[in-house]
């Protein structure tokens, strides 16, 4: 829960990348690698201001449906991206169904949380609907993920796209409308601006 008016757990939904790599000249497929060092300098950002807990889209199970080359570069983004934060000390969690062939292998291991400093939350080859399917066992497969107090999005979209929706629900929503690899710092500073000034009292 939200702490004088600082979020505890921040979702971020960092879109646009294909968009930015077509306007600049590249490949739609290389616009990912333009994503790893942003979500890096975000990530150190966050852990500046002391928020405790963050989730991000890496990939999701929709997203699979793309060419083969943007699946490979999307995906060789979100293993550098998820080896270098736990090199940085994050206790990484990735959420996402392991069982497919679409899941990299080589992040199985951080399937059960790995380290100690603050929560990152990785969603790889996330779907909702998987998520929820979960319940008819018990929990949802993402049970490990607390509720979200904001969610910050990169490239416009005015939408979930089903991004954890059971920790969603009263979630605040800023919307950027710079693509992705454009981050700036100040991004991040203004959307806790902006959350500071929104009710907080979850419908009480």
């Amino acid at each position: 829960m939200a702490n004088n008016n600082t979020p505890r757990h921040i979702g971020f939904i960092p879109d646009g990348n294909r968009r930015w790599a077509v306007e600049n000249g590249l490949s739609k497929e290389a616009g990912y690698t333009h994503g790893i060092d942003p979500g890096l300098l975000l990530y150190e950002s966050c852990k500046e201001c002391g928020i405790k807990e963050i989730s991000i889209y890496g990939f999701t199970q929709d997203n699979t449906k793309r060419s083969s080359i943007q699946k490979q570069a999307f995906s060789e983004a979100c293993i550098a991206f998820a080896f270098e934060v736990a090199r940085r000390g994050a206790a990484l969690l990735v959420v996402g169904d392991e069982t497919s062939k679409q899941f990299p292998g080589v992040l199985k291991k951080f399937c059960q949380r790995q380290g100690s400093g603050m929560k990152v939350n990785l969603l790889i080859n996330y779907g909702w609907e998987w998520d929820l399917e979960g319940l008819k066992n018990g929990g949802l497969r993402s049970d490990e993920v607390s509720r979200l107090d904001l969610i910050v999005r990169w490239g416009g979209g005015r939408r979930l796209s089903g991004f954890l929706p059971v920790q969603s629900v009263y979630a605040n929503f800023y919307i950027r409308d710079e693509y992705w690899p454009d981050f700036d710092p100040q991004h991040f500073e203004q959307a806790l601006a902006w959350f500071k000034n929104q009710d907080q009292t979850l419908g009480g």
